[in-house]
């Protein structure tokens, strides 16, 4: 991977802050999650020509070959913003899938087009309880004399029902395999789901017995798998350190211009408290994330441990802002139109993504007991 200094990374992040502020706004986020493509094309195209499609992609494949330090960076400004696009579907988990392989030819033939924002690409790899662990792969392949042939049903598919390519994970009769699938394969289905959060659609793919093409992987399957849901855990730990820095922001600026009995209400003790809980509950969220990044960038022994810690705090401290920012706000927050309620459904949601807290602190301690 790539090495960026402090000061380039620094100017990167700004470029993205910069257009991310101009075409992301509270307006642009409503009019797109209401909208048939899920996401904005335009911003996407503008953040492809940027580098940020792929960041994680190889250089030699037209990417910027980042890592996850930068990942993470980029992701608390979209997160910031609640920006709507394939990035974690897309330029995470499919350009970073895709790179755990060995499939050189596979590489050379879908990397290009992710990196350019011209295909939009995402994994199906949990079944319908949405798990996110080997053993809720719930999709089976078996090989013919014509092929592979893919059966069963993935959830939770980010941007599934938009995606020029599936990455569908399968279990084969040699373990669990990744399978390339053209989104126009006979056989498939694809059902958008209903979201608690619009911003992040999500669908359910039903195969039956449709063709597909086995990557090449030297090493046992879901390892590539972890690999690419090691960086999807630490894109999201930016996005919701991000996200949950923006809603403590929003809040004081709405405690200092909000005046009752005469007094700005954020003069009032009990709110200077709460404040207070709110920036410790952030500041720790994006110590976190930042920590995990660089550790996974370094392959740093505790970088398991540093990932889920990552996990489960970054996603409890974003639902805590987020819900206490509305309690902060008043009444006008529980109504649909403030966007204090935006970032609420963000982070229920994100916090059931890649598995829940509880399932990360569990393994957490699992993997503090090994060392032990």
């Amino acid at each position: 991977m790539a090495t960026i200094d402090q000061d380039e990374l620094d100017a990167f992040v700004d470029s993205v802050r910069r257009l991310l502020a101009d075409r992301s706004t509270e307006a642009d986020v409503r009019r797109t999650m209401d909208g048939p493509e899920g996401h904005d094309p335009a911003l996407w195209r503008d953040l492809a020509s940027m580098g940020v499609a792929g960041l994680l992609v190889d250089a030699r494949h037209g990417g910027v070959g980042a890592g996850p330090v930068e990942l993470e960076r980029v992701m608390e400004e979209m997160g910031a913003v609640l920006a709507c696009t394939p990035m974690l579907s897309s330029g995470v988990l499919a350009a970073g899938l895709l790179q755990a392989l060995d499939d050189a030819d596979a590489q050379a033939r879908l990397l290009p087009g992710i990196a350019d924002g011209s295909r939009i690409a995402t994994v199906a790899l949990t079944g319908p309880k949405g798990g996110w662990t080997e053993s809720d792969v719930a999709v089976t392949a078996r090989q013919g004399s014509d092929g592979w042939r893919l059966a069963g049903t993935a959830g939770y598919v980010t941007h599934g029902q938009i995606a020029d390519l599936l990455l569908v994970v399968a279990r084969t009769p040699d373990g669990i395999g990744v399978f390339e699938l053209p989104a126009e394969a006979p056989g498939l289905q694809r059902k958008a789901l209903p979201v608690f959060d619009r911003t992040q659609p999500m669908a359910e793919l039903s195969l039956q017995d449709a063709p597909a093409r086995r990557l090449a992987c030297a090493r046992p399957g879901w390892q590539a798998v972890e690999a690419a849901l090691d960086l999807a855990r630490i894109a999201l730990a930016g996005e919701q350190s991000g996200a949950a820095r923006r809603v403590l922001e929003a809040t004081v600026a709405y405690a200092q211009d909000r005046f009752q009995f005469g007094r700005a209400i954020g003069s009032f003790q009990a709110i200077k408290h709460m404040a207070a809980d709110l920036l410790l509950e952030s500041e720790s969220c994006t110590s976190a994330a930042r920590h995990a990044a660089r550790c996974l960038a370094d392959g740093d022994a505790d970088a398991p441990q540093a990932v889920c810690l990552a996990a489960f705090a970054c996603a409890d401290a974003f639902s805590t802002v987020a819900a206490t920012s509305i309690q902060m706000h008043g009444g006008i927050a529980f109504t649909w139109a403030h966007p204090a309620h935006l970032y609420l459904r963000r982070a229920r949601a994100d916090a059931q993504l890649f598995g829940t807290p509880a399932a990360y602190r569990e393994r957490y301690v699992q993997l503090l007991e090994a060392q032990a």
